[in-house]
């Protein structure tokens, strides 16, 4: 008797049990947060922040039991693999399913026996879509013995070794995806080689090489790739530059280029000569350490800049270091030398022949040194010059001296068009000199619109002096101490304030 209501009471409590179960799972789903659809739900991580996926992944399936069968099924929300722990890339690489995956490695050490890398080798390389990996010279090579498999998703690659061994950069294998890397879209190589070309780069838009010295990669090589890789977009060349292998008259037309960029010790014109920049393209080169003449970063026959737009704005800087940009698709140019002179100048001047200057509007010239008449020289061609921004200049009075209409008739007035002048300058503004060239261009009938003088250390000037320059320019900005601290003048050109 007594086992009978034993049972009857365990029985009891057990459906007492289901009965409360049973209100606590309808009680959960009339909350708020549980009738959210599960289709919305699924929306949530395609608005947090980049970079935090990983994290924020696992923290939703600690919500509740729904929340964590909802997320765990969803395979693009595991993808990311940094390869740090053997359990997380295990449960990861089960989440992800087929999607194509992640991978950050970062091997500074090398791998061990047990590296959670290999459970992603060789079965899961197929998947690939990012991958960059981070490791010595020393490692290389015992990591991408595992990246002979095709990666036919791959879109983004990098390899990055150390800049700062001495030893030669390591060569990547041919063998590294198969050889087939048509589907790159991003490619960054440092301090590392490859057998340049990879052929068949037709979908490749963002080419990155830096710190490959030791050996350089030929001219030859990279022609070859470049060719291969039609689509280029954007190109860095930093402390890669090739020095060797030319090809004489071999001309690569990079039709879809918008930015180039070549920094590093060597001048870049042996590879610039056998690149055709198109228009609308950006092209600069920096030079770390000073001494090549300017016209080293133009390639020796200007025709395959051609392309490029007119140059209506040009920039000549003394003391930022040796570089040189140009850019469109307004046509703009602008030329760097750490070290100013005659020689300096010189040079300047005799790349500048070589450019279309006829339709430039606009020269900036920043220079912390007296510069030579050279410069001077260039203006006559500057045939629709509309604006001369000099700035630190030691020698402004041959500057301003220099567009007095000169003495031959047929052509009497130095830029005929120009209509603004701005002057920044440290030392006293030669005013007088100032007056002189506005009157004498006034009366050949190329009057200034306006002069913009922003002097920190001048002298004080006579108010009398600003009102007699106003008689023949229509506005003057400036920031002299006059004597009766006026700022801003405007005229009419009859001198009146």
């Amino acid at each position: 008797m007594l086992t009978c209501v034993t049972l009857q009471v365990d029985i009891l409590e057990q459906e007492t049990f289901e009965v409360h179960r049973l209100i606590r799972s309808l009680r959960n789903r009339l909350t708020p947060i549980n009738r959210i659809p599960p289709e919305v739900l699924t929306l949530i991580p395609d608005f947090w922040d980049e970079g935090s996926g990983n994290n924020d992944a696992i923290t939703l399936t600690h919500v509740c039991r729904a929340w964590r069968e909802i997320f765990t099924s969803r395979p693009s929300l595991w993808t990311d693999f940094y390869c740090a722990d053997a359990e997380k890339t295990r449960v990861y690489l089960e989440r992800s399913k087929s999607s194509p995956i992640n991978l950050w490695l970062d091997r500074d050490d090398g791998l061990c026996p047990r590296d959670p890398f290999l459970q992603i080798a060789p079965h899961a390389i197929g998947r690939l879509k990012h991958f960059h990996v981070i490791t010595m010279p020393d490692h290389l090579r015992e990591i991408t013995d595992y990246l002979s498999r095709p990666a036919p998703l791959l879109e983004d690659l990098a390899i990055i070794g150390s800049s700062g061994d001495p030893k030669p950069n390591p060569v990547l294998a041919t063998t590294l995806f198969d050889g087939d890397l048509s589907s790159l879209r991003v490619l960054h190589l440092q301090s590392v080689r490859t057998q340049l070309p990879w052929r068949n780069m037709v979908n490749l838009t963002s080419f990155l090489m830096y710190c490959v010295m030791r050996p350089r990669v030929t001219v030859r090589q990279l022609l070859d790739f470049f060719e291969g890789a039609p689509y280029l977009l954007d190109v860095n060349l930093g402390f890669a530059t090739p020095v060797s292998g030319a090809q004489n008259g071999r001309l690569v037309s990079l039709a879809h280029l918008g930015r180039l960029h070549i920094y590093g010790f060597q001048p870049p014109s042996l590879l610039l000569d056998h690149l055709l920049i198109p228009a609308g393209a950006e092209m600069t080169t920096d030079l770390d350490s000073p001494g090549p003449d300017i016209e080293e970063h133009l390639p020796r026959s200007l025709d395959n800049l051609r392309n490029l737009s007119n140059f209506t704005r040009i920039s000549l800087r003394f003391d930022e270091g040796v570089s040189m940009r140009f850019t469109g698709p307004n046509g703009e140019v602008c030329m760097t030398s750490q070290s100013p002179g005659p020689d300096t100048t010189r040079s300047v001047i005799r790349s500048l022949a070589q450019l279309d200057t006829s339709t430039t509007k606009c020269l900036e010239i920043i220079s912390g040194d007296a510069l030579s008449k050279n410069l001077c020289q260039a203006l006559p061609s500057l045939k629709n010059l509309r604006t001369l921004t000099l700035s630190l200049c030691k020698n402004l009075p041959s500057f301003i001296l220099a567009l007095y209409p000169g003495l031959d008739s047929a052509n009497p007035i130095v830029c005929p068009k120009l209509e603004e002048l701005v002057f920044r300058t440290e030392q006293r503004f030669d005013i007088e000199s100032m007056i002189m060239v506005a009157a004498a261009r006034a009366s050949g009938g190329a009057p200034l619109k306006s002069v913009r003088i922003i002097n920190r250390g001048g002298e004080l000037v006579p108010r009398e002096e600003v009102r007699e320059l106003l008689k023949y320019v229509l506005r003057v900005e400036n920031d002299l101490e006059v004597s009766d601290e006026v700022h801003d003048y405007g005229g009419g050109g009859d001198g009146e304030a």
